[in-house]
């Protein structure tokens, strides 16, 4: 939390500033409450937004995280193998508890929103088909589409430090889109690129 101080006609004013990302975080939760965070983030969320979901409720809300954090988990997450969403809990629930912490996490955003596609998952595809029903499901992919292209910006605002990170940026996207390379391929070819940018920076930052 920030505060600001003010000084006028010999009297002293404070006046509060709402939470910054940036504040520092308090101490760790609770595994039950980590738990029930990410089965609750698991359960409501929709496709790619649960990146959005996430920042807004780690980050933002319960300011467990800081943004560096959060930014350095979701591109590692992305980085690795498997899935997106299990790596990133896996990173997020390590920073706060551990081990126990990244097993609690990753349980909570995978064992509830499976149970309750194997109780209700037949009915929704059924449901989908009704006009109505289906505009809605649209609605919901659209905004979860919007939520994830923010936590790309924050994302793209992040890494880009210089001229060197906006090329790989650059690079990564045409090979992705004109070129059509995997994600394999381009950490392969562009991982080693940026931590060797990243040594130098460092070393000429350390002079």
């Amino acid at each position: 939390m920030q505060t600001s101080m003010e000084e006028g006609d010999g009297r002293v004013q404070a006046y509060k500033i709402e939470p910054s990302p940036d504040d520092p975080v308090p101490s760790a939760p609770p595994l039950w409450m980590l738990f029930a965070v990410f089965a609750k983030l698991g359960i409501t969320s929709i496709g790619n937004g649960v990146n959005g979901m996430l920042h807004a409720e780690l980050v933002v809300s319960r300011r467990w995280l800081s943004e560096d954090q959060f930014l350095s988990g979701l591109a590692v997450s992305q980085a690795l193998p498997g899935v997106n969403i299990a790596n990133l809990a896996l990173w997020l629930g390590y920073q706060q508890r551990g081990i126990a912490g990244a097993l609690a996490a990753l349980t909570a955003v995978v064992l509830p929103p499976a149970v309750v596609i194997v109780l209700i998952g037949g009915s929704i595809l059924h449901l989908s088909a009704v006009p109505v029903i289906g505009a809605l499901l649209a609605g919901l992919a659209t905004s979860a589409a919007g939520l994830s292209l923010s936590v790309g910006y924050r994302a793209a605002r992040h890494a880009y430090r210089d001229i060197f990170s906006g090329i790989l940026f650059l690079t990564a996207l045409v090979g992705g889109i004109v070129f059509h390379l995997s994600a394999i391929t381009l950490v392969a070819i562009l991982a080693p690129v940026g931590v060797g940018i990243g040594f130098v920076r460092e070393w000429h930052e350390r002079r």
